[in-house]
């Protein structure tokens, strides 16, 4: 009992920066077993840009000011992108878990927020290849996007941090309900809500009074805010988003951490 409660060795957390990049790499590397996943997952965002988006632009019914309704809706379709990819990720976490790999992760000595933080990483890096079809796919359809190199890594950090927090929430629900097929339910249920109650498809100002809260405490709001910001230059609050998601991961990578251990029981 007294070695399971002892404190990390010091030189752990020396070590942890590379331990988080060793997380990560393992998941990303997965991606090569299932080359398709890249082609299904693009094929949501396209539906969406391509019917939804091209459909309302010429309808004109939702106002967006002088931005082009396309033009408003492609930030808004990278960030729901990469939740879409993150947060069914609590399954891959239980699918290690009945193979027994988790375990043995547990048993070592690294921090368990090191392992965390590599699959939120990991996850943000695959929502990288969302982000791409959705910019190429914007500006065939005529979407005038910012050309700004440090505006588009921007717009990446900006996913990567979405898509980590979601991942967290993900790996958080996982360490509660420990099945799959609750994540699945609970994951299906929540996703949609999440997208509805920001300001993805249309401005927060339309919004009934009580979803307007809703959407100020959806760090999903703030994502798209950033990536607006940065992608098609319309007012944005770019400080507060970067606070904003910084702060949700790190309550994500807080939570996932002190309830992964329940699945290893």
């Amino acid at each position: 009992m007294a070695s399971t409660l002892a404190a990390p060795d010091p030189g752990i957390w020396r070590q942890f920066p590379s331990r988080v990049a060793t997380f990560c790499l393992v998941e990303v590397q997965k991606l090569r077993h299932d080359r398709t996943e890249i082609l299904t997952r693009a094929v949501q965002p396209v539906l969406w840009l391509v019917i939804f988006g091209e459909t309302f632009n010429r309808l004109h019914a939702i106002p967006t000011g002088k931005v082009p309704y396309l033009s408003f809706l492609a930030p808004g379709i990278i960030a729901q992108s990469g939740m879409f990819v993150a947060i069914f990720y609590g399954i891959q976490i239980i699918w290690e878990r009945d193979a027994g790999v988790l375990t043995k992760l547990l048993v070592t000595p690294t921090p368990r927020s090191a392992l965390i933080l590599g699959k939120a990483f990991a996850a943000g890096i695959r929502s990288m290849t969302q982000v791409v079809v959705v910019l190429v796919l914007s500006a065939i359809l005529g979407v005038s996007l910012s050309a700004n190199p440090l505006r588009i890594l921007g717009a990446f950090a900006i996913v990567m941090m979405g898509a980590a927090f979601f991942a967290c929430l993900s790996m958080t629900i996982a360490g509660l309900v420990l099945r799959r097929d609750r994540l699945m339910g609970i994951g299906q249920m929540i996703t949609m809500p999440l997208f509805f109650a920001s300001n993805a498809l249309y401005p927060i100002k339309l919004m009934p009074g009580w979803l307007q809260v809703v959407s100020l405490v959806n760090p999903l709001s703030y994502e798209v805010d950033a990536l607006r910001g940065l992608l098609i230059s319309t007012p944005s609050h770019l400080l507060l988003d970067f606070g904003v998601l910084a702060l949700a991961v790190v309550v994500g990578v807080t939570a996932a951490s002190s309830l992964v251990g329940r699945l290893a029981r």
